[in-house]
This record gives C-alpha cells, sequence and structure tokens, in this order.
C-alpha cells in the first residue's frame, strides 16, 4: 500500500512540471512571434525614414514604447541582426526557386537576376542598412550582406561544378566563376540602386547576356556548344537553408 500511495504523491509533481514545460513553450513561441513583429515594423519605419532610423522610429511603426522593444532586443545590434535574418529569407526565398527553375540557361540566369534585382528594389532601404553595417548610428561586427554572398557563391559553386562535370568540362574554374558573378551582380545592384539610370528588366537583361558570353564563350573554347533556349539533360539544382543556419549548403542532382 505505501508503494501505491508513493506513486499517486508524485502525479501532482510530473503534472505541474509539464505544465510548467508548457507554460514556458507557449512563451518562448509568444517572443518568437513578437520580435517577428517589429522586424516587420522596422521594415515599416526603413521605408519611412530611410537607413538612417532611430529605435524610436520602430518603437512607433511597432505601437509601443522603447523600453518594450528592449524587452525584445538586447540592444540595436540584435535588432539589426534580425532584420539580416529577414533579408536574408526574403532574398533566398525567391533567389533560390529562380536558380533552380527548369528553364534553358539563359531564361535561367534571366530568372535568377531578376528574382536578386526584384528584392533589393522592393526593399532598398533594407539592403542600404545591411550594407552600411550600422543601425541607429551605431557600428555593428556582423557583415550579412558578405555572409550572403558567400552562401550564394558557395552554392553556385557547386552548381556550375556539377554541369561543367557533366559537360566534360573542367570544374576547376567553377569557384572563380561563381565568385566573379556574385560580385558583379552584386556591384551592379548597389550601382543600379543610386543610379537607376535604366529600368530594372534593362539591367537584368545586359547582366543576363554578360553571364551568358562569358559562359558560351568558355564552353566554346572547350569544343562544347550549349544551345542557349534549350533545357540542360539534367536539371541541377541547390539548396541554401538560411532561415534555421545560415552556413548549412547541400546540392542535389
Amino acid at each position: 500500500m505505501r508503494r501505491v500511495t508513493d506513486r499517486v504523491k508524485q502525479h501532482p509533481k510530473a503534472g505541474e512540471a509539464a505544465t510548467g514545460d508548457a507554460r514556458r513553450d507557449r512563451w518562448r513561441k509568444h517572443r518568437i512571434a513578437r520580435r517577428a513583429e517589429f522586424v516587420e515594423a522596422a521594415l515599416r519605419a526603413l521605408d519611412e525614414h530611410g537607413p538612417d532610423l532611430a529605435m524610436e522610429d520602430v518603437a512607433t511603426a511597432a505601437g509601443v514604447t522603447k523600453p518594450v522593444l528592449y524587452r525584445h532586443f538586447a540592444d540595436k545590434a540584435d535588432l539589426y541582426l534580425a532584420l539580416g535574418q529577414r533579408g536574408t529569407e526574403l532574398l533566398f526565398s525567391r533567389l533560390v526557386p529562380a536558380i533552380n527553375a527548369e528553364l534553358a540557361p539563359v531564361p535561367r540566369i534571366r530568372t535568377a537576376l531578376d528574382a536578386f534585382f526584384g528584392v533589393i528594389e522592393e526593399y532598398p532601404n533594407l539592403y542600404r542598412l545591411l550594407a552600411r553595417r550600422s543601425f541607429s548610428g551605431k557600428p555593428v561586427q556582423a557583415d550579412v550582406v558578405a555572409e550572403d554572398k558567400e552562401l550564394i557563391a558557395t552554392a553556385l559553386t557547386a552548381l556550375l561544378g556539377d554541369y561543367m562535370r557533366m559537360l566534360g568540362l573542367d570544374s576547376g574554374a567553377a569557384e572563380p566563376w561563381a565568385y566573379g558573378i556574385v560580385g558583379m551582380v552584386q556591384n551592379t545592384g548597389e550601382w543600379w540602386l543610386e543610379r537607376r539610370s535604366m529600368s530594372r528588366d534593362s539591367v537584368v537583361e545586359y547582366l543576363t547576356r554578360i553571364i551568358w558570353a562569358a559562359i558560351d564563350g568558355l564552353t566554346r573554347q572547350q569544343g562544347v556548344v550549349i544551345d542557349p533556349d534549350q533545357p540542360l539533360e539534367a536539371n541541377k539544382v541547390v539548396r541554401l537553408a538560411a532561415a534555421s543556419n545560415r552556413e548549412e549548403i547541400s546540392d542535389a542532382g
């Protein structure tokens, strides 16, 4: 009888622990959702005030006071990193499907470029803020733009390497090609954001022609001719898991 009684006495404690775990889980989810709301408010504030916005501007856009904002972000750098994470999600959610589209080479290049320019056109001040590496007048150590550039270049290296091996070419050129393409597109994007001397469609088309001319020229030197308007035999793809782990990259054939 004593053993049964002991077991019965343990049940409330187990129930209390489960209740406590559930409460902590709900609180954690609430904080995550609240942070996401504040990040969206910061994006609205960026649209209104530009990359020189202050924490007060974010708080106003969110309809809260600064102390409430600081309950969810340790400091300005913490909010900057959250904005960087959101920017990465926005970019990759459009760029990766575009890169992996089952299209002929030239339309595929054009679609991927248009995805990138579409994001920076829609969120120009977010890109400027992240590229500046400061928030509300305070420098930050993180370099989100450089990290994303590295992720994209690494994934593009794998993609190009797969195609070059498939075509019987030396895949050693894949990495410098990838970094060269990413650097050119990024620099052109920054120039375009500041100048806007041509339409988005025009700058995308110019870059598409430049990138394809380089690919076509190199493959022809090796005796390989690719039809720019016909899909290749195999559709090699890349995956970038930036939302959960900024450094996780895998590729599949």
